[in-house]
């Protein structure tokens, strides 16, 4: 009995134990994806372009997190046109705006 009782405690510590190695990785990710976005933010766009996606991520962070993943992407391509203007981050957010997936209700 105090076997089986110490070896659920060792399971459950190591699961725990895993589970918080993930988060930390995680987090790790995170935050090196933010430095990221700061870096390439301050050295390629313009004011106008920093502030609009500053405030787009008071409003929308899902949206937000789309772009930064795209102009992270773009960058690493070495498709990324700088300094970004504020009209170009308006067309790039309009094409991410237009790819959202349509939900239609169907009544049967």
């Amino acid at each position: 009995m105090s076997d089986e009782l110490e070896e659920i405690r060792k399971r459950k510590l190591a699961e725990y134990q895993a589970a918080l190695m993930r988060r930390l990785e995680e987090e790790k990710k995170r935050r090196e994806k933010e430095e990221l976005i700061r870096r390439l933010s301050l050295l390629t766009f313009t004011k106008e372009a920093r502030q609009r996606l500053a405030n787009l991520k008071l409003v929308k962070p899902e949206l937000a997190e789309k772009l930064e993943t795209t102009l992270i992407s773009l960058a690493q391509q070495g498709r990324l046109e700088t300094p970004i203007t504020d009209e170009q981050l308006k067309r790039l957010l309009s094409r991410l705006s237009r790819q959202k997936k349509e939900i239609r209700i169907r009544r049967l």
